[in-house]
């Protein structure tokens, strides 16, 4: 653990200030400092790489270099505290700001960096949103003390969360039903057997449902297991990878120590550590390139999850860009009878941004989500022959790599020999078929996808850096480079941004119902895999996209649902929006990647990053039932026969149809104001009962919102559900985008905000 823990800060010099927290759970305050200043500190003093190999010579050096500047034998010994002499050189000492100063002159010396006392970090996702457990070093994962809503919730010890995805791997600790109670009597589901696959073995008290359908894809495929083309097994053991990271990140157990060779080292958990979970295989390995599944094998696991009883599902899958909005209506289906049964459905944005109008799930019912990154990188250190030192980003571990340096154009694969070097390319879209390089410099906009390239060191930069380092090869006659390792640096100043990736709003089929709904950390998770899928190291591995943001939603609504087991999907969505960030946890602006970085809005992360403790208290939702979706499905065209259908009942949509502009939801999106609009929404008081809450209005730029009444009074419980009107008028003369901004309701203590994104369309009159 030393060794790791100072290899990992000798390789991150410029970060050092934020990689203090790697070093403060060894640092011993023990040392003397009677005959010290009393505003004396601890200050890391690093001196780069050994200059000797024995470590006592280092271990005297140091003592020499300490002693110099405090004239005194006996007050360096005192004022050290640590001395690092294996990875690299330094020592930590308790210092003066002055002396601290002034050792910072020395020659030797490349840093002199305060101590930061951080707590130690996990894998990070439930950190960074608030939601973690409370441990001490006496502490073991089953006796961690909690906090909040995984206290109030027992961690979601009741809660049923299924997951339509890939299988799962039932040998995972992920899975260990370690401390769980009884299996909940409502649960109606069951394991099957299969291929790999025994129900008695496999399944426990954490796994509680394993199915697996396929006979709509074999329909497909002339009625046969073809095994060239289905390269999986025939049951829910998970060949992919995917569902086993999905499922742990809603509700795995707590598993220490694990990490991806070394990198985001901590505890893995899921969102809900307690709750059980319910697999639906509806995907296979080998139909896509990813893995695919059929509409009828997802309606059917749909459809078993409901009969089964659980309290969420997760949904880490979608089409593509809707083309034909009626087919698009009709995939959606089966997440509407879940969500008319009381079951949220948590669903994937897509992996297809960050172009306008990509997002996929954009029914009204799905709970759809967006990725961000989490304020996590794994910086890696590139030193050029020059000594000029870049630091990009890469999930390579292997040792330090000291080879030429080569340029490849895209034209020149053929022609110029590699073999041995680390070779810079710009924006390749297709492999490197080139044998024996070390590494590859990857220079592209960035994606935030990184990849572990088994055969050479794969490391990714922006444009910039890459410029920087051809400008260098072009100049040089016989172009170096050192590459380290990469390292973890949590906290500032990493922060969160909306992924590149992540599809984008405004929703093309229904462009006034506001997609995305919400987003959660996406980028580099780690989480349990598959041992088939390549990236997996020690039954762990990191993987990227709206597939990995998804549950970690998914896991929340579980707690959610344990404290507040009546609340509609509706009312859950509500909270989770209304209660969102729209800064990151540190307090600074979320900006979204793409083709030029900017400030995020509603249509990159709908109503802001997730979070948990706070919606579980939310003062106020924006709830809906079947009527507000049957009035949804008329105004968007749906015929009377279908939605009966849906329903179950005779219904007949009236005339003139209900606006879709008044539709419950907690966002006001109205994509064609051409002068103006009065729309209506209703909250309903879930905090004291006693409340009075105040509009609060951020008007889109050019847009008057006038908000009537502009105070609500809750004044008895019999009197919780309140209904507003909204009249949006627009000043603008020309057609214009989107602009942006907020309604708040505020009592004081709860903050109710729902984004408002406002469009002027002037009707051309001929």
């Amino acid at each position: 653990m030393e060794k790791n823990t100072l290899h990992t800060y000798k390789l991150v010099l410029l970060f050092a200030c934020s990689l203090v927290l790697f070093l403060n759970t060894e640092l011993s305050f023990l040392a003397s400092a009677k005959t010290l200043d009393n505003d004396s500190k601890v200050y890391i003093v690093y001196l780069g790489e050994r200059v000797h190999d024995d470590p006592e010579l280092v271990t005297a050096s140091h003592h020499e270099m300490l002693e110099s500047l405090l004239e005194s034998k006996e007050d360096a010994y005192n004022s050290m505290i640590y001395i690092y002499q294996h990875g690299f050189s330094g020592f930590a000492a308790l210092l003066t700001s002055t002396q601290a100063n002034k050792i910072s002159e020395h020659p030797e010396v490349i840093h002199v960096i305060p101590n930061r006392i951080l707590k130690l970090q996990t894998t990070r996702t439930w950190d960074h949103l608030g939601l973690s457990q409370i441990s001490t070093p006496f502490s073991s994962s089953s006796s961690t003390s909690v906090k909040g809503l995984l206290h109030d919730t027992n961690m979601g010890s009741e809660a049923i969360i299924g997951v339509i995805d890939s299988g799962i791997w039932p040998e995972s600790k992920v899975f260990n039903d370690q401390g769980l109670g009884p299996i909940p009597k409502r649960w109606r589901g069951k394991c099957v057997s299969g291929e790999k696959f025994n129900a008695t073995i496999h399944c426990n008290k954490k796994l509680i449902g394993a199915k697996y359908y396929v006979s709509g894809l074999l329909a497909e495929m002339g009625g046969k297991f073809n095994r060239t083309i289905i390269q999986d097994f025939k049951s829910s053991r998970d060949i992919i990878g995917h569902g086993t990271h999905t499922a742990t990140m809603a509700g795995g157990s707590f598993v220490s120590n694990a990490s991806y060779y070394g990198l985001a080292q901590g505890t893995v958990r899921g969102g809900a550590p307690k709750a059980r979970i319910a697999a639906y295989k509806a995907c296979w390995n080998g139909v896509e390139p990813a893995g695919g599944c059929t509409t009828a094998d997802m309606w059917k696991a749909f459809d078993d999850a409901i009969h089964d009883g659980v309290d969420v599902l997760s949904v880490s899958i979608g089409g593509g860009i809707p083309e034909d909005s009626e087919v698009d209506k009709r995939s959606y289906i089966g997440a509407f009878h879940a969500v008319a049964k009381g079951i949220p459905v948590v669903a994937a944005a897509g992996n297809a941004g960050p172009g306008a109008q990509t997002i996929v799930n954009v029914a009204p019912w799905f709970l759809t989500v967006a990725a961000t990154t989490l304020d996590r990188s794994f910086p890696t250190k590139i030193t050029l022959g020059n000594n000029q030192t870049f630091f990009a980003e890469s999930l390579y571990t292997g040792p330090e790599i000291s080879t030429g340096l080569a340029f490849l154009d895209s034209s020149s694969h053929d022609n110029v020999d590699m073999k041995g070097k680390t070779v810079l390319v710009f924006d390749s879209t297709t492999p490197i078929t080139l044998k024996g390089v070390a590494g590859v410099i990857f220079s592209q906009k960035p994606d935030d996808l990184l990849q572990r390239c088994h055969s050479f060191a794969c490391i990714f930069a922006d444009y910039e850096l890459g410029t920087d380092i051809l400008q260098y090869i072009r100049t040089t006659r016989s172009p170096t480079v050192r590459i380290n390792s990469a390292t973890t640096l949590t906290g500032l100043p990493a922060t969160t941004k909306v992924a590149a990736f992540s599809c984008r709003g405004p929703n093309s089929v229904s462009p006034a119902i506001l997609k995305p709904d919400i987003a959660a950390p996406g980028v580099s998770i780690l989480a349990a895999l598959s041992p088939f899928d390549s990236r997996e190291h020690d039954g762990f591995g990191l993987d990227t996209g709206t597939s990995m943001s998804t549950p970690v939603v998914s896991g929340i609504i579980a707690l959610l649902k344990s404290l507040h087991p009546n609340w509609s999907p509706a009312a859950v969505r509500s909270a989770l929006v209304t209660t969102a960030w729209r800064t990151s946890p540190s307090g600074e602006p979320i900006f979204a990647e793409g083709s030029n970085k900017k400030l995020a809005d509603p249509f990159d992360y709908g109503g802001g990053l997730v979070n948990p403790q706070r919606a579980s208290k939310p003062g106020l939702v924006y709830d809906m039932g079947i009527q507000d979706y049957i009035n949804y499905m008329c105004s968007a065209g749906y015929n009377d026969s279908s939605i009966s259908g849906m329903v179950g009942k005779i219904t007949k949509c009236p005339n003139p149809k209900p606006s879709i502009l008044d539709m419950n939801l907690p966002s006001i999106t109205i994509p064609n104001l051409e002068k103006e609009v009065t729309l209506t929404r209703t909250v309903t008081n879930v905090g004291p009962i006693k409340s009075v809450y105040k509009a609060v209005i951020k008007s889109p730029l050019g847009i008057t919102l006038t908000v009537t009444p502009n105070t609500l009074v809750f004044s008895s419980a019999a009197k919780r559900v309140l209904t507003f009107k909204v009249k949006a008028k627009t000043s603008h003369k020309v057609n214009t985008g989107y602009f942006f901004g907020s309604l708040t309701w505020t009592d004081g203590v709860h903050d109710v905000k729902i984004p408002v994104s406002v469009q002027t369309k002037i009707m051309i009159k001929v």
